[in-house]
C-alpha cells in the first residue's frame, strides 16, 4: 500500500485535468502568436483560461501574467519591483521560501537594494508591530513580500492586515500564495495585495506553469525579453495545454472547496489525535496544530526518537512506501537543513527528527492508520 502525504510538495492531477490537457495537446498545436486559424485557436484557448482564473480570483484579466510557476513568479515580481517601480528597500522575513530568500540576496548584489527581515516569534508568527515599525522608519521605497500559507509549517498570514498596513507607509506588497491559491478564496478587488504568485502543481494542477497577479498600473516592465506574449512582461511561447490544465484545476478546485476542505481537514484532526497517541510528547512544529491560523492541508512535527535511530526514519517509511517530506521538498537534497525549522524549534526538540504530512482529497483515514502502524513498528 503506497500512501502519499507530500501533498505540499506537487500534488497528483485530478483525472479531469489529464483529459483536459489531453484534449488540447491533440487538438490544438498551433502557436498564440501565429495569426492564421491554427493560432487564433490556440490563443483562444490561452485567454478563455486567463479570463477563467481572473473569475475565480476576482481579478481583472489583464492583471493575470501566465509564467512556468510560483519561482519564476516570485522573481518576476521582486526583480521588477526593483528595476521599474523605483524600490529601494525589500521587506521580508527569515522564514520565507528560497524562490524569495535567494531572489532577495541576488537583487541586493545586483542592485544594492537593502533588504530587511521583520520578526518573527517561536512559532513562526510574523511580528506585525515589528513591520509596522520598518515601514516607519525608513521613507525609501518599499516592497514587502511575505508569504500567504508557509509551506513548512502551515502559519497563515493575515493579507488584509498587513495589506492595510503595507499601504498606510505607501509601500508594495507582494505574497507568494503558492500553498494558499486552490486551497482559500482570493477576493483580489478586495484584498489589499499589488501582486501574487501562484504555481498550478499545488491544487492538482501541472507542472511547469503558474500565475502572476500583478495589480493593472503598477508599471512593470518586461521580465524575460523577446516577443509580446503576456502583454511584453514575460515574452515566450505560451505552454497553452498547461494554462489550460491549470485553469481547469482551479476551476475544480474552487468548485468543490467546501466539501473538500472539510474532507481533507478531518483527516488532518484525525493525524493530530493519532500522533499525540503513539507519541505523547510530540511537538508540533510553528502553528501547524492550530486549526484556525494553519491551513488545513500540512502538518509538521518533531518526533522523540533518539537522534542515532532517527538517521534511518525517512528510509523506513520509505520502504514501507509511505511519502512524506523532511523539511520541505526544495530542502530534501540539503545537508544544512530548513531554515525555517531553525527557527522555530526549541532546545528541547532541536535533535528530534521533524516530519512534513501533507494532505489532499485523495488522503483518508485508513491511510493514517497505516501510517501509524509503520510509525508504531519503527
Amino acid at each position: 500500500m503506497n500512501i502519499y502525504f507530500d501533498n505540499a510538495a506537487t500534488t497528483p492531477l485530478r483525472e479531469e485535468v489529464i483529459s483536459t490537457i489531453s484534449k488540447v495537446m491533440e487538438d490544438c498545436f498551433g502557436n498564440p502568436s501565429s495569426t492564421h486559424a491554427f493560432g487564433r485557436t490556440a490563443k483562444t484557448h490561452v485567454e478563455t483560461a486567463r479570463k477563467g482564473i481572473a473569475k475565480l480570483i476576482n481579478a481583472a484579466p489583464n492583471e493575470i501574467i501566465f509564467t512556468s510557476g510560483g519561482t519564476e513568479s516570485d522573481n518576476m515580481i521582486l526583480h521588477c519591483a526593483v528595476k521599474d517601480l523605483d524600490v529601494k528597500r525589500i521587506i521580508s522575513s527569515s522564514i520565507e521560501h528560497h524562490a524569495i530568500l535567494h531572489a532577495t540576496d541576488a537583487i541586493a548584489q545586483l542592485f544594492g537594494t537593502k533588504i530587511d527581515y521583520v520578526k518573527t516569534d517561536s512559532n513562526g508568527v510574523i511580528d506585525l508591530d515589528d513591520l509596522e515599525s520598518l515601514l516607519k522608519n525608513d521613507q525609501d521605497k518599499t516592497l514587502v513580500s511575505l508569504m500567504h500559507v508557509n509551506n513548512e509549517i502551515g502559519n497563515i498570514l493575515d493579507l488584509v492586515q498587513v495589506g492595510n498596513l503595507c499601504h498606510q507607509h505607501n509601500a508594495y506588497f507582494h505574497t507568494d500564495a503558492v500553498q494558499g491559491i486552490g486551497h482559500f478564496t482570493f477576493d483580489m478587488e478586495q484584498l489589499p495585495v499589488d501582486f501574487l504568485s501562484a504555481a498550478a502543481h499545488k491544487f492538482h494542477g501541472p507542472k511547469g506553469v503558474g500565475f502572476s497577479f500583478v495589480r493593472k498600473n503598477t508599471g512593470l516592465q518586461p521580465f524575460i525579453h523577446g516577443g509580446s506574449q503576456e502583454r511584453g512582461l514575460r515574452a515566450g511561447t505560451e505552454s497553452v495545454h498547461n494554462i489550460v490544465g491549470m485553469c481547469k484545476a482551479l476551476e475544480l478546485a474552487y468548485e468543490n472547496l467546501e466539501t473538500e476542505r472539510k474532507k481533507v481537514l478531518e483527516v488532518k484532526t484525525y493525524f493530530m489525535e493519532q500522533i499525540r497517541i503513539l507519541y505523547p510528547e510530540v511537538q508540533f512544529n510553528g502553528m501547524c496544530d492550530d486549526l484556525v491560523h494553519s491551513t488545513y492541508t500540512l502538518v509538521n512535527i518533531a518526533l522523540p526518537i533518539p537522534k542515532d535511530k532517527a538517521l534511518m526514519l525517512d528510509f523506513h517509511l520509505d520502504l514501507n512506501g509511505i511519502a512524506c517530506s523532511k523539511g520541505s521538498a526544495c530542502q530534501s537534497g540539503s545537508q544544512s537543513g530548513s531554515h525555517v525549522l531553525k527557527s522555530v524549534r526549541s532546545e528541547r526538540n532541536e535533535d528530534w527528527p521533524s516530519l512534513r504530512f501533507s494532505f489532499s482529497i485523495l488522503n483518508s483515514r485508513e491511510e493514517v492508520d497505516q501510517l501509524i502502524k509503520v510509525l508504531r513498528d519503527f
